[in-house]
């Protein structure tokens, strides 16, 4: 399996993980004429650096014998500097009355930009075949190898919105509670009318005031800064590689925003560059390492049984094959996982 970016080629089999990926997935929809802009955008950033605000990326896991597009994954240079990044910030109002002897703690939700100018890893969808080997691993991360290698490409602080809960219909219980009182619209019209930029209708119907939680639904207080049972494991992920909900969630569906600063994730922070040494076979007391190519346009990501030798990475030729690299080259790599 190796990592790449897309290609205007891969259209057909975007559009497939998109319609299978289900209500939710913001930056994910079937849009032929949107993914096929996304795709230029991407070839036009890796062809120059762009200024942070029009940067996107996009990359595909590519099974290597087969040829067929397994994942997707990307990053945007930076959010909110052409349209305005909303969230809402879980916050504390307190109410006390001493005459009463009554002190009271309500959570509330403030509607804020706070977020606008990070970096945002976004597009994550692994076809459920290969929900395995590691696979889900080397998507998610590789984008950590790329911020490594070309760290002017992007914003000290990287983001991830999380999927909230829905169920199998699509329904969140945090749009019946409160978004549908003022767009008057299902979620999944919502949510796509957000991804394809039409963002003025929030700030024009969105309550400019606090909202206090404790007026909404039970169900819908519950899911507050919880992901959707599907997108679980890639919270536990990102979170292993030091980002953290810092209390911001989507207006929507109040999925979580996760953060962390970019030269504090850990596969950023610990990653190294080796010499590559070509072996006949992976080491016996190797471990799963995750390995770059340094590129750019040409950029290509893989995992690796390995384990390293002072500034040597032994690598099998099938690897270096995956990489587009010749013995001796330079590799960028890191322990797949913190355990190493």
């Amino acid at each position: 399996m190796l990592i790449r970016p897309t290609r205007l080629a891969d259209l057909e089999a975007i559009l497939a993980l998109a319609s299978s990926a289900g209500v939710g997935v913001t930056t994910l929809q079937p849009d032929p004429a949107r993914f096929t802009r996304r795709i230029e955008a991407s070839l036009n950033s890796l062809a120059a650096e762009l200024p942070l605000g029009q940067a996107s990326y996009l990359f595909a896991l590519e099974d290597d014998t087969t040829g067929a597009l397994a994942g997707i994954c990307g990053i945007e240079g930076a959010v909110g500097m052409d349209d305005t990044w909303y969230n809402y910030r879980v916050g504390l109002s307190v109410h006390a009355s001493r005459e009463l002897d009554i002190y009271k703690q309500l959570p509330t939700l403030f509607l804020t930009s706070d977020l606008t100018g990070a970096s945002e890893l976004c597009t994550l969808f692994l076809n459920p075949e290969y929900r395995k080997n590691g696979n889900g691993a080397l998507l998610s991360k590789s984008r950590f190898l790329f911020m490594a290698e070309h760290p002017q490409r992007f914003s000290p602080q990287v983001i991830a919105e999380m999927r909230g809960v829905s169920d199998e219909a699509g329904r969140s219980p945090f749009w019946e509670s409160l978004g549908r009182h003022f767009f008057k619209m299902d979620f999944a019209q919502a949510d796509f009318l957000s991804y394809v930029g039409s963002k003025s209708f929030i700030a024009e119907l969105m309550p400019k005031y606090p909202i206090y939680t404790c007026l909404l639904s039970d169900e819908a207080q519950a899911v507050i800064g919880h992901v959707h049972p599907a997108t679980a494991p890639a919270r536990a992920m990102l979170e292993s590689e030091g980002f953290a909900y810092q209390g911001y969630i989507d207006i929507f569906d109040a999925g979580p925003s996760l953060a962390c600063q970019r030269d504090n994730i850990r596969a950023v922070r610990e990653s190294r560059i080796y010499q590559t040494l070509t072996v006949a076979a992976e080491p016996k007391n190797g471990t799963p390492w995750l390995v770059s190519n340094g590129g750019l346009a040409d950029f290509r990501a893989t995992i690796a049984i390995t384990r390293p030798l002072e500034d040597s990475l032994p690598l099998t030729s099938a690897v270096l094959a995956r990489l587009n690299l010749d013995d001796g080259a330079s590799v960028r790599a890191v322990p797949l996982s913190a355990k190493g």
